[in-house]
Formats: structure tokens, sequence, C-alpha cells
């Protein structure tokens, strides 16, 4: 009788670890939202990090700060529209989570904004629409296993009850249940590193005044950093761009994002870079400045691209972490 009872334990045991194998499962933790003023004007940029419905998402801006905004039934919702104005109408359900834009609203009696315009690029759109279209699937997979898993720790718990009532088989019933249970605790750990990305080396590239054109020695270090994501898997690429204090604000808001925009086309156009491995690129103008911009020297440093190599910790086990490239273009200023 003992015998058979330890067969049945090792039957469960195994269907157990083979059910989990197939399985993923995900946590996420809510930011802490700012709590708006009622009846108080804002406009916000940043880019959405989660939707609660058709009408109804959180952007986090520049700072990191996240703002939960719901869309008026007349909100007028369109892409930039240039030169000339304009722009194309899209109805609310078209935003997706990573797209960046701005909103106009006040703020509504449940502390969030109450939106009646939305703007955003429509190049922005079709690269968050890119990565949506891969991560959403992943998410709803990940949100399945995460249930699968709660049933298989009650099958673990059924057994281990088994093999404590078993007597002249309860040591190896019991071995056995362990594995079983170091087998969940294996998987669910990697399961859960799946979202947690780390930076696998870094990358600086620096720009005369004003410009936003890459020199050779620039398209060189980003070969680099194209070359050392060849060989991984799941990784993502950040790119940033900075200015110094030369100049008009506005003005280096812009070079800031041009800069950014030229880093991106050169791994996209000269390594087949696809558009879903980049995160939402930003460009900070004069911000989080790394010198003095009341010297030379320190100007020459803040005009820069940023460039990072993030690799999923959960599907690269081993990550080595390289020391920081930096390409300085300011030769002869």
């Amino acid at each position: 009788m003992v015998k058979k009872i330890s067969v049945f334990i090792l039957a469960l045991t195994i269907g157990a670890i083979s059910a989990l194998g197939q399985d993923a499962q995900s946590a996420s933790t809510d930011s802490q939202l700012r709590s708006t003023v009622a009846g108080q004007k804002y406009k916000i940029k940043g880019v959405v990090v989660s939707r609660d419905n058709d009408n109804s998402f959180v952007v986090r801006d520049a700072v990191g700060v996240d703002t939960r905004v719901v869309i008026d039934p007349n909100a007028s919702v369109k892409t930039n529209g240039g030169f000339w104005g304009g722009g194309d109408k899209f109805a609310p359900n078209a935003i997706v989570t990573g797209l960046n834009l701005s909103v106009e609203g006040v703020g509504d009696s449940n502390g969030a904004v109450a939106v009646n315009k939305v703007r955003f690029d429509k190049r922005d759109l079709m690269t968050a629409r890119s990565i949506d279209a891969r991560v959403s699937p992943a998410e709803a997979r990940l949100t399945a296993s995460e249930q699968n898993a709660q049933r298989i720790s009650g099958q673990i718990d059924e057994l281990m009850a088994i093999s404590n009532a078993a007597k002249g088989g309860a040591k190896a019933a019991q071995d056995t249940a362990d594995a079983a249970v170091a087998g969940v605790n294996a998987t669910n750990k990697r399961i859960s590193d799946l979202d947690d990305y780390v930076t696998q080396s870094t990358a600086t590239v620096n720009f005369r005044v004003g410009s936003a054109v890459l020199s050779p020695d620039a398209k060189a270090s980003l070969d680099q950093v194209a070359a050392s994501a060849a060989g991984l898997k799941g990784y993502m690429i950040e790119v940033t761009g900075f200015a110094s204090a030369d100049g008009s604000t506005k003005m280096n808001k812009t070079l800031s994002e041009r800069r950014e925009k030229a880093v991106r086309e050169y791994l996209i156009d000269n390594h087949n870079i696809s558009l879903r491995r980049f995160t939402p690129s930003y460009g900070f103008g004069e911000l989080q400045a790394v010198a003095d911009n009341t010297t030379r020297e320190g100007r020459e440093q803040n005009r820069r691209v940023e460039v990072k190599l993030l690799v999923s910790r959960g599907i690269n086990q081993n990550v080595e972490v390289k020391s920081q490239t930096t390409t300085d273009n300011n030769t002869g200023q």
C-alpha cells in the first residue's frame, strides 16, 4: 500500500513540474499617483504607462510623476498637425501603452484630470502600437500562468499531506515533494525576472554646438552597441538626448530630440534593429546636465546622447555589466 502511495505521489509531482514549465507569471506594482486639484487647469506631457479602459489611462511625465487622466466624450484626440495645422483624428481607444503624448484638461473630484485635448506624433503612435502588439499577448499569458501556479501550489499541499500520512515511504515522498516545491520556486523566480531589465552596457555620443550629425567615431561607437545586441535575447535599447545651455531652452529641447532621433535612425537603418527593441525615447534639452554649463568643457560634455543596452534578467541568466563607452565628437571645438 505504501509503495502504491509513493508511486502516486511521484506521478503527481512530475505532472506539476511539467505544467509549470509551460506557464509564466508576472507581478505589477502601482506607482504613486498625483492627486489633482478640482477645477485647476493641467497640461501634461509624458508617456502612457498603463490603461484602465478605453477612456482612462496613466501618464508619467519627464520627472517620473504619474497622473491618471480621463478623456471627455467630446475631447479632441488628434496627431500633431505640423506647420499648416490639422492632424488626423483618432478615437480614445487608439491610445496604447508606451505612447508619448500631451494632454490638457482640468482636475476632477476624483483626483484625476478630465482631458479635453490629446495630441501625439503619428510616428510615436506607430512605434507604441508595434510594441503593444507584442507585449499585450505576453501579459495575458503571464496572467494565466499565475493562476495556474496557484492551482499547482494547492496540488503540492495535498501531495505533502499524503506523504505525511504514509508510513514506510514517508521519507522518499517528502524528498520528492521538496524537489517539486524547489522546481516551482525556481520557475516562478525566472518568470518574475522576465520584465526585470538590467543595463548590460552603455555608450555616450557627444555632438558639436548646434549639431545633430553623427561623426565617424560616433557611428563606430554605435556599431559596437549593435554588435553587443546581436548576441542577446530579450534586449531593449534606451536612447536619451541632451543639450548644453547654448541657445534658448526651446531650441535646446528640439536639438536634443533631433540628436536622439539621429542615433535611433542610425541603429535602425544600418543594423536592421527592429522598432520594438527601442524603449520610448526622449529629449531632455538642458535638463539633467552632467557637467557645469558655465565652462566650455562642461558644455561639451552636456551635448550628448546616452545609449543603454538593457537585457532581461529572466532570459539572460548570466548578465555581464560592462563599463561605459564615451565617444567625444567635440575635437577642435
